[in-house]
């Protein structure tokens, strides 16, 4: 079986960051700490009020990290100009709203079918593969595979909130809405909300290449360090990919 990528999002040691003002700590420098610790890609979501990671961040994790740079992002034109020209290696769209603390669900890809089609090929025409941020529901997933887009990343926060039975059927919507997806011609990956606790299940789904992690591992690192927690999850999901 292929190894699992790990993306590490580190828009929270912005947040810290950007509680005092000045440059610390420093997210670029947690990038490369992540790639140390053997992170597969860098995450970072530049918000439209900009509350955690600012501008001047993307720039310098284009020019500064040796990684893939997943940038997550509303569909905006502002949003949509930042990208065009960052040209990241991956832009991912998620929905956003300024009065949530974090992303509270999946993008309707239904719903916003037709703007998300033109919005995602100027995207990949520029060189950036697409991912929509989606809940685990065939309907969405149809809608992506013909919008266009290369990646799916399928909402994991649901899952992780939930207990006992109504997480296993969380979990089987997750399996089964990741299948759909490969059958698609999609590549699946995941995230949201995912610990050392809860990502087993969900590294163990074959059809799945990649976790989107930061949160959980921003708050470890205060008591492990960011390289262990980084390694300590990196282990969890190796163990339960290859059980």
């Amino acid at each position: 079986m292929d190894k699992l990528r790990l993306g590490i999002n580190i828009d929270h040691v912005a947040t810290v960051r950007n509680a005092r003002g000045g440059d610390n700590p420093c997210p670029v420098r947690a990038a490369q700490m992540a790639k140390d610790a053997g992170a597969d890609g860098i995450t970072a979501h530049l918000r439209e009020d900009r509350r955690h990671i600012k501008d001047h961040d993307i720039e310098r994790l284009r020019h500064e990290i040796d990684l893939p740079l997943n940038l997550e992002m509303a569909m905006t034109e502002e949003m949509l100009t930042i990208a065009l020209k960052a040209r990241p290696h991956a832009v991912c769209i998620v929905p956003e709203k300024r009065e949530e603390v974090t992303t509270e669900g999946g993008l309707d890809a239904v719903r916003y079918e037709k703007m998300l089609k033109p919005f995602v090929e100027k995207l990949q025409q520029n060189g950036s593969r697409v991912s929509l941020f989606i809940d685990a529901n065939p309907e969405q997933i149809h809608a992506a595979q013909r919008i266009g887009a290369r990646v799916i990343e399928i909402h994991t926060g649901r899952y992780c909130h939930l207990l006992g039975k109504a997480r296993h059927d969380e979990l089987a919507l997750i399996s089964e809405s990741a299948m759909l997806g490969r059958a698609l011609g999609l590549e699946i990956h995941a995230g949201h909300g995912l610990s050392y606790e809860n990502v087993g299940p969900v590294a163990a789904i074959p059809e799945i290449v990649e976790l989107n992690i930061g949160h959980f591992l921003i708050g470890e690192a205060i008591f492990t360090g960011l390289d262990e927690a980084i390694r300590a999850m990196r282990a969890a999901m190796d163990k339960a990919r290859h059980a």
